[in-house]
Formats: C-alpha cells, sequence, structure tokens
C-alpha cells in the first residue's frame, strides 16, 4: 500500500508518517519507481508508535521501547542497564499520567451523575464498546 492508505488505515497523517521515518521509528520499503510501499506489519507498527506518542512517551523513548518489544519477539530480549534505567524513569510520569487522566474522569463521570445527566455517561460507554 501507499502512504496515504496507511495514513487513512492507522488515522496518522502522512507527514507524521514521514516524521516517523525520520526518527528510525519507521522503515518503508520502497517500489521500484521509488515511491514508499507498505505492508500490514507497517499498520501495527504505526498505530504501535502513534499509541505511545499519543500516551506521552517521547519519540525517543518510543524508539527504544519499540527495539526492545522487536528485540523479545525475536527470543533476544537483550536491553542495557542505561535503557532499562531510561525506561523505569519514565513510568514515573507515565504513571502521573494515568492517576490524572483517572482522576478526571472520575470527577466528570461524578459530575454528570449529580447533575442527571448519567443517561450520557450511557452514550459514552456504548460508543466506547463499539471501538
Amino acid at each position: 500500500m501507499k502512504i496515504g492508505e496507511l495514513a487513512t488505515r492507522t488515522g496518522v497523517t502522512t507527514r507524521l508518517i514521514r516524521y516517523y521515518e525520520q526518527q528510525d521509528l519507521l522503515e518503508a520499503d520502497r517500489a521500484a519507481n521509488g515511491y514508499r510501499t507498505y505492508t500490514e506489519e507497517h499498520v501495527e507498527r504505526v498505530s504501535r508508535v502513534a499509541g505511545l506518542v499519543q500516551a506521552g512517551i517521547p519519540t525517543r523513548l518510543v524508539k527504544i521501547l519499540i527495539d526492545a518489544e522487536d528485540a523479545a519477539n525475536r527470543e533476544d530480549p537483550t536491553c542495557p542497564r542505561e535503557v532499562a534505567e531510561q525506561l523505569a524513569s519514565e513510568l514515573v510520569g507515565v504513571q502521573a499520567r494515568i492517576d490524572c487522566l483517572t482522576r478526571s474522569r472520575d470527577s466528570i463521570r461524578k459530575f454528570l451523575t449529580a447533575t442527571q445527566h448519567e443517561v450520557l455517561l450511557r452514550e459514552e460507554r456504548e460508543s466506547a464498546a463499539l471501538v
């Protein structure tokens, strides 16, 4: 598939896909005419990278994490101590963001319930279940 189809399938802009390539987070195959070509594996990779970035992980750590996952998939789970330290320190920030989002979610639900708009919560849950 070409970059436009990859963008459509992943919900990531073509510009961002090119950025991922510049950051060595993604490597496109090239057709004889020089055009980028992508496979189903690229769809999974772009979705994974985008998810990590949206979760607040900096691209430099996304690269480390993706490389570690690739090594584990090859049954070569090596991880230098420096990399492990970077990932461990990132966990603190990730947990803080999760805690903040959880508090925000709970506050919104409490407010909707208190204002007798809990029907919107059911709609939100139904929408989430469809995804």
